[in-house]
């Protein structure tokens, strides 16, 4: 059985759409406050470290051969909470721009699965989200309505 591979075209469509957001922020923009603390800058860092644990989780599975183990979802929120102050510290264009190397290289890697890689993936519980497009498009759409909102 062949492997829906829709996700490769969602995921481009998404990392094209923040491309294009980062080209055109101002560092003003980027430093624009969001809820609960978090700045534009911070929640392209936030992408970025998300796609980033993607991207080191396939490399260790590709090194070792076993497939990585799911993310209790219990853990997200300590997570998040635990790399905000790291997301703020950087400056905002490095933020920016790391969240677009980040998705680059999360979105190569998930392209390059294997169909037994993407099996035993979803066997195990799909710990590798294949699907990246999900979460920018979440933050991307908060980036714009907090833009949006701040310009009236």
């Amino acid at each position: 059985m062949t492997a829906d591979r829709s996700y490769v075209t969602k995921n481009r469509e998404q990392l094209e759409r923040l491309r294009a957001l980062v080209d055109k922020l101002s560092d003003q923009e980027l430093a624009k406050p969001m809820e609960a603390g978090w700045t534009v800058a911070a929640v392209l860092a936030h992408l970025a470290f998300w796609d980033y644990r993607i991207v080191t989780l396939l490399d260790q599975w590709n090194a070792s051969g076993t497939p990585p183990s799911s993310i209790d979802e219990r853990h997200v929120d300590w997570i998040n909470d635990a790399g905000k102050p790291l997301c703020l510290a950087l400056p905002p264009r490095v933020a920016a721009r790391t969240a677009v190397e980040a998705a680059m290289a999360a979105d190569q890697r998930v392209a390059a699965l294997t169909e037994a890689q993407l099996e035993a993936n979803a066997k195990a519980g799909n710990p590798i989200s294949v699907l990246r497009a999900e979460h920018r498009h979440e933050h991307l759409d908060e980036i714009e309505r907090k833009l949006k909102a701040s310009a009236r």
